[in-house]
């Protein structure tokens, strides 16, 4: 992974597919400009339905194989097995999930491993246990994690500052507010809204990717 991989972190939501595949939804999303994505549904591998698990895996290679033709790297959110089963660049874990010096032992040195980092203590636990970037916020709330605890700039701040790798901030993060973000020291952001709830994902990505130029 290289630091600008992470500048425009697309990660996937099936609510606003209507009808489409997720895969046609991520194929705009990077021809608009994203860097990374992150396939975050929390059904894979949950359902009962011999042919749904089919149907999640082979939706997820078809992602990857568009990801690797534009040299995007895929993680997965949560779920190791599901990376290690379909070959994924990496996985991204929250607090509650696998810890990643264990998932290292799992995935190999050569995959990325992500973590959630809401404080700076866990930023450093994080970092010792391995991790290659954080994921930090909400920082503006968020739309799909109802429950998300807003994070101050200040905070941020202080998370980009206490470690050496790379910071990506995320929740509610838009066109409109995003530039705010100069300064804090963050590689990019993880959006999930502001482009795939988009009527136009391609040109949604395009003008985020362009205001990222600015914050970075």
């Amino acid at each position: 992974m290289n630091e600008t991989d992470l500048k425009l972190y697309a990660i996937t939501d099936r609510q606003w597919l209507h009808g489409a595949r997720l895969s046609e939804h991520v194929k705009l999303a990077i021809e608009g400009g994203a860097t990374m994505i992150q396939i975050r549904d929390k059904d894979i591998l949950s359902t009962d339905s011999d042919a749904g698990l089919k149907d999640e895996y082979s939706e997820a290679l078809e992602i990857k194989r568009i990801c690797h033709e534009h040299k995007v790297p895929l993680i997965i959110n949560d779920n190791v097995q599901f990376a290690i089963d379909i070959a994924a660049d990496g996985v991204h874990l929250g607090q509650d999930d696998m810890n990643p010096a264990e998932a290292r032992k799992l995935l190999g040195t050569d995959k990325i491993i992500g973590v959630t980092a809401k404080t700076v203590e866990q930023a450093k636990r994080a970092e010792a246990d391995g991790a290659d970037y954080l994921g930090s916020g909400a920082v503006f709330g968020s739309t799909t994690k109802l429950n998300a605890k807003p994070m101050t700039k200040e905070l941020l701040r202080e998370i980009t500052a206490a470690v050496d790798i790379p910071v990506v901030a995320i929740g509610g993060i838009n066109a409109d507010n995003a530039v705010t973000l100069k300064g804090t020291g963050i590689a990019g952001i993880a959006v999930v809204g502001a482009i795939f709830a988009s009527a136009d994902i391609k040109a949604a990505a395009k003008e985020l990717a362009g205001i990222c130029d600015k914050i970075l």
